[in-house]
């Protein structure tokens, strides 16, 4: 079996599909990446059982044929070549004689018998995306995906179809993010009843997002596995989280009594200023609501104390919350620079952030006790 491709093409195809390759050594055989050569096109796939990835290149072949080799190996090879032409030869030793101008190397290869068969398509549950929608999707609401792995339901952004808009929902215990896609076409029955995409998952459909950063994809559903297909190149198969997503909607306040309004940049800001004197721990700061002002403060007992005021929009009655500043931040940095709206009814429930040019979305913070 001979190959001829360029060195860049390969390179940023393996280094794509590194990120799938199992990292704790489970079975020997997940370190490696399958080369597959069919009619002129190359494939790569890697997979680590839970997430798994796949990419075709145009190359020439002669002799078609596969075989497995170590990943990250091969990346760091790659990542050294020049941007020549690249030439790799299987020949009967299980050795990969690699060649690019006069640098060579031989490599020893596996049995691609040994790497696990995998599926990356159900025809009967497809829908299209935007790639756009994808990372719209991911970068208003992964901020707020657990990290806890002891609560495996939280650990990815749940869609589903609801009223004919694609919700996604990240929720954590402390904040919850949620977005409505309001121009999404098709139906799936996988989706009215909701699916959780693994953090992991998620990741790899933010890479697809960017590479194909004005087109469609293709994705479709079944019980276990979301399959996604950018232009025939591309494709992906996520395990989904086999869990009974939490009933967010429990946390959403049905009414609010109060409400400001402030310049997105202008609190953003000053919470990472007042943030840096705030307890290690904790992360919290104050804000202290008040008619025409809003007043953040911290007090570290080691290091001191900050203050910072701040004009609102604001003719309630003065109250107190208490928030940990990383989530504020985090919440307010995937809102446009634009005018906020803090949504309350005192300094115990849910804080619901809104964005004005961004209706679709809703953020909620849960107030912490200093």
């Amino acid at each position: 079996m001979k190959i001829t491709i360029q060195a860049q093409a390969l390179r940023d195809a393996v280094n794509k599909v590194l990120s799938v390759v199992d990292k704790k050594n489970s079975r020997p055989i997940l370190t490696n990446c399958l080369v597959k050569c069919v009619g002129q096109k190359l494939e790569l796939i890697a997979t680590d059982l839970e997430v798994s990835s796949k990419i075709i290149l145009n190359a020439k072949v002669e002799n078609e044929g596969s075989f497995c080799i170590n990943s990250k190996n091969i990346a760091d090879i790659l990542r050294e070549l020049p941007n020549e032409e690249l030439v790799m030869n299987v020949d009967g030793n299980n050795m990969l004689n690699l060649t690019c101008k006069n640098i060579n190397y031989s490599l020893l290869i596996t049995s691609a018998d040994e790497f696990p068969q995998l599926g990356f398509q159900n025809q009967n549950s497809e829908f299209r995306l935007k790639t756009k929608q994808i990372a719209h999707i991911i970068n208003k609401t992964s901020h707020a995906i657990s990290t806890d792995e002891t609560r495996l339901y939280l650990n990815g952004i749940y869609l589903q179809l609801t009223d004919g808009k694609l919700r996604s929902v990240a929720i954590d215990g402390h904040r919850l993010a949620l977005l409505d896609t309001n121009e999404f076409i098709g139906e799936n029955k996988f989706l009215v009843d909701g699916v959780i995409v693994p953090r992991k998952g998620i990741s790899e459909l933010k890479k697809i997002a960017d590479s194909y950063p004005d087109d469609e994809v293709s994705i479709s559903l079944d019980d276990s596995f979301m399959f996604v297909n950018a232009k025939n190149e591309y494709f992906l198969s996520i395990r989904l989280i086999a869990r009974e997503y939490p009933k967010y909607q429990t946390v959403i306040p049905s009414k609010t009594t109060n409400r400001f309004h402030i310049d997105r940049n202008a609190i953003l800001n000053a919470v990472k200023r007042i943030r840096i004197l705030s307890n290690e721990k904790t992360n919290g700061v104050k804000l202290n609501i008040r008619p025409g002002e809003l007043v953040i403060s911290t007090n570290h007992p080691a290091l001191g104390q900050a203050t910072e005021v701040l004009p609102i929009a604001y003719e309630g009655k003065a109250t107190e919350i208490g928030f940990n500043a990383k989530y504020l931040i985090e919440g307010l940095s995937v809102l446009n620079e634009t005018d906020v709206t803090f949504e309350f009814n005192n300094e115990l429930l849910p804080v619901v952030m809104k964005a004005d040019d961004l209706p679709e979305f809703l953020g909620i913070i849960m107030p912490l006790k200093l």
